[in-house]
């Protein structure tokens, strides 16, 4: 396992016969949806992580745009964040994160799409690329997030898979993970009012405090430092971050 980013000139680690290879980045919040998954089922696995601003030559014999998350199962290459995750829920059916109820399945994967539109507006706003207030980009964010809010609400449960996290609380939970760094690009926070979005307050406290995403919290100050990288052309020195 390579705790470092591995960056071009550096040497592919040889990997362990028998064993998950995910090859990731650190502070990625899709690659981050596989390393919860990876934990969530408890298999055995190890991580390489790889500098995405400095990609080293031999990831793109791996995958040919030199994308992270990438799971090397041993037999076969898998790509795509939802891709590698709904492979392992599949090929490692315990614990299961999608219900056992074919329909309320179905229901899940719909709720999973709709995280894209969430993460668009996300993306917008920590790089940038238009100019508003705080009051606007909530009026922008609010009826994405109303769609969670409304659907955990209906439910009636601490997270979206019940008792325990399922596969859409671990699809939502890195953006969660990073959701106050808007509020350190901005330079204040979001005008949200103190009874807005109570269900999905009551899930991010609980599930910030739940085993598997408490391993590998990071946080939003590191995220901030890894999205100067783009933003403002610092060296990408993800290992002293």
């Amino acid at each position: 396992m390579s705790s470092l980013h591995l960056a071009a000139g550096s040497e592919q680690p040889a990997k362990v016969d028998g064993k998950l290879r995910l090859y990731s980045m650190e502070f990625c919040p899709y690659a981050h949806r596989s390393r919860l998954v990876l934990k969530a089922k408890n298999l055995p696995h190890d991580i390489v992580n790889v500098n995405l601003m400095n990609k080293p030559e031999w990831l793109f014999k791996i995958h040919p745009e030199g994308k992270v998350p990438t799971l090397d199962t041993g037999s076969e290459i898998i790509v795509e964040s939802l891709d590698i995750c709904n492979y392992l829920d599949d090929k490692y059916p315990e614990p299961p994160l999608y219900p056992s109820d074919e329909a309320t399945k179905a229901k899940d994967k719909e709720l999973i799409q709709k995280i894209g539109s969430l993460t668009a507006v996300f993306t917008k706003i920590i790089f940038m690329q238009e100019k508003k207030s705080p009051a606007e980009w909530l009026e922008e964010l609010l009826p994405h997030l109303n769609v969670f809010e409304e659907e955990l609400k209906k439910r009636g449960t601490v997270y979206f898979g019940g008792s325990n996290p399922g596969m859409v609380d671990y699809m939502l939970w890195p953006w969660g993970e990073r959701a106050k760094t808007i509020g350190i690009i901005l330079g204040e926070k979001l005008p949200i009012l103190d009874g807005d979005l109570p269900c999905l307050r009551s899930w991010k406290k609980a599930i910030r405090n739940h085993p598997v995403p408490d391993s590998m919290y990071n946080g939003p100050e590191k995220f901030y430092k890894v999205v100067l990288f783009k933003t403002a052309g610092h060296k990408p020195e993800y290992d002293k971050i």
